[in-house]
């Protein structure tokens, strides 16, 4: 399996453990809040791959073209502010 698949596989598994035992209003408090944390983990990893490109030396525009996005969507990406994690 590739990793990609592995990384699907694992969100879905994420999602199916929620509980399924409480009201349906909690249920769905408890899957935005595991959304919200997946979400903010995918754009930090995000950032840190266009950054380790950045830094190896390709330009804003091999970047955009390499993952397929606008040469201004690079730099806000770059440009993002985002939480470390907290601690657990």
């Amino acid at each position: 399996m590739d990793d990609r698949a592995e990384e699907v596989r694992r969100v879905r598994e994420a999602i199916a453990a929620v509980a399924v035992d409480v009201e349906p209003a909690e249920r769905a408090r408890r899957l935005d809040a595991a959304m919200d944390a997946a979400r903010l983990e995918w754009r930090r990893r995000r950032k840190e791959a266009v950054q380790e490109m950045s830094d190896s030396g390709m330009t804003l525009r091999e970047i955009a073209k390499e993952m397929d996005i606008s040469f201004g969507r690079v730099r806000q990406i770059l440009a993002e502010e985002i939480d470390p994690p907290s601690a657990p």
